[in-house]
């Protein structure tokens, strides 16, 4: 996979694909749905995305809180790890938020791009205070001999699957069920901070990873899975929330516990997949009882990995 930011420098290589339209936020599996019916609509040409970063809203919203569900390097990376040859990730600012549909389409698409084909979902808007829709896509592309596939979204049982229904089984403390329609456990992705080493004195080292960006979930106690740099992938117990009992600040952060683990961390980027919400966020009395919980969320966890 290729990473293309500067849409008006694509070099002649990566001209010439078939595209597909969208934010692509947690590469779900209505995205991977997205993905596969376009390269089986135009085989004969390398497949990329047209994607924004930072996201529309947080352009538009900047005072909403954090919702992503994963930043930009994962988003491409997870993109290529399901075929995609080139992520043409634009810059989304002001001036790019004010080009009209006609000119998204010509500027970006045609001249900037050289897209050959086009694929993206039935609600896909664009330009202008999202003058643009589908019929308008398909419009201005075909005097251009370019194709567009309309890709209608993948659904299951509770409806169509996308980013905000994930979004919202994970703040209700879902993210088994999150797992199911993103296709993976969701995980929070960061570098190790150096934290306060209260997690040392109460006998359970932690490796703090702030959210930053990304959503919060559920405030809680998961079992997780924690895959190092090196790509070892160790079972633990992380907290997210505020540290009710401490009572250390408003920052909402995470701090993984792993199993059997005792080496430096610090500095070094690791993705914590959450796999069940052992317990929601409460007050303990004090360090004592909190220690003690804390003990009997390792063993809880434990039994859910057999370790």
């Amino acid at each position: 996979m290729i990473l293309h930011t500067d849409w008006r420098n694509i070099p002649d290589t990566a001209r010439g694909t078939v595209a597909a339209l969208g934010n692509f936020d947690g590469v779900h599996r209505g995205h991977v749905h997205l993905l596969h019916a376009l390269h089986t609509a135009r085989p004969d040409h390398p497949l990329s995305v047209v994607t924004f970063e930072p996201h529309p809203r947080e352009l538009f919203r900047p005072q909403d809180p954090s919702f992503r569900l994963m930043l930009a390097s994962t988003r491409a990376e997870t993109l290529g790890e399901h075929g995609v040859q080139h992520v043409f990730q634009i810059p989304f600012d002001t001036q790019l938020s004010h080009l009209s549909a006609g000119q998204f389409v010509q500027d970006i698409l045609l001249e900037g791009l050289g897209v050959s084909h086009v694929a993206c979902g039935g609600d896909f808007a664009f330009g202008h205070r999202r003058t643009g829709n589908v019929e308008t896509l398909e419009n201005m592309l075909a005097p251009h001999g370019i194709g567009l596939t309309v890709v209608p979204q993948l659904t299951d049982e509770g409806g169509p699957i996308s980013s905000s229904r994930i979004r919202r089984l994970l703040q209700e403390g879902y993210p088994e069920r999150a797992a199911e329609e993103l296709g993976r456990p969701w995980s929070v992705v960061g570098p190790v901070m150096h934290g306060d080493q209260r997690g040392r004195l109460l006998g359970f080292p932690t490796a703090n990873v702030p959210l930053g960006r990304l959503l919060e979930p559920a405030r809680g106690v998961y079992a997780v899975l924690v895959t190092l740099p090196d790509g070892r992938v160790l079972p633990g117990v992380a907290n997210i929330g505020r540290r009710p009992t401490i009572n250390d600040g408003q920052e909402s952060r995470l701090e993984a516990h792993l199993f059997d683990f005792d080496e430096d961390l610090y500095g070094q980027t690791l993705s914590v997949a959450l796999l069940a919400l052992l317990r929601e966020e409460k007050r303990f009395s004090g360090l004592d009882e909190l220690k003690a919980q804390i003990a009997r969320d390792a063993r809880k966890a434990r039994d859910i990995f057999g370790c």
